[in-house]
């Protein structure tokens, strides 16, 4: 799954890109990316109502 991060001073913040709602940080990339994990686990377990999600759209002319 991808996700984006960026460093901010000693913090590694960061979101799903099928979230970008929801974010979450670590004091390591190793770090964020297990919270990047549980926050997918949460996301998708169905206890969080309302969760916003991205999606694609294929238009034709």
């Amino acid at each position: 799954m991808k996700y984006i991060y960026w460093q901010d001073g000693s913090e590694f913040i960061g979101y799903l890109e099928d979230f970008p709602d929801y974010r979450t940080q670590g004091g390591t990339l190793a770090e964020l990316e297990e919270n990047l994990a549980d926050l997918h686990k949460d996301l998708t377990s169905g206890d969080i109502p309302h969760v916003r999600r991205t999606g694609r759209l294929i238009v034709s002319r």
